[in-house]
């Protein structure tokens, strides 16, 4: 199964528009999907305060700021086949 890991904090719009974006996608692909709060480390804080929403497929960076859903579904669809 893919892993999905999404930095982003409170009140945060575009996170927010982000993690709406995953769920809708979810139902179509499915994936594990992490929501890390990045206020509460303040090492990952340093690293994408100025870049949330940051979103990890597998541990690899993918998107910043917004989720590309079209480039998404391509990836998962990818991913989702037979190696």
């Amino acid at each position: 199964m893919v892993n999905i890991t999404i930095y982003s904090k409170k009140n945060c719009h575009l996170c927010d528009v982000a993690k709406e974006t995953l769920i809708k996608i979810r139902s179509e692909f499915p994936f594990s999907l992490t929501e890390v709060d990045i206020e509460k480390d303040k090492t990952i804080f340093e690293k994408y305060k100025y870049l949330i929403p940051v979103i990890e497929i597998d541990g690899e960076k993918i998107f910043t700021y917004k989720v590309n859903e079209d480039e998404l579904k391509k990836i998962l669809k990818l991913k989702s086949q037979p190696q």
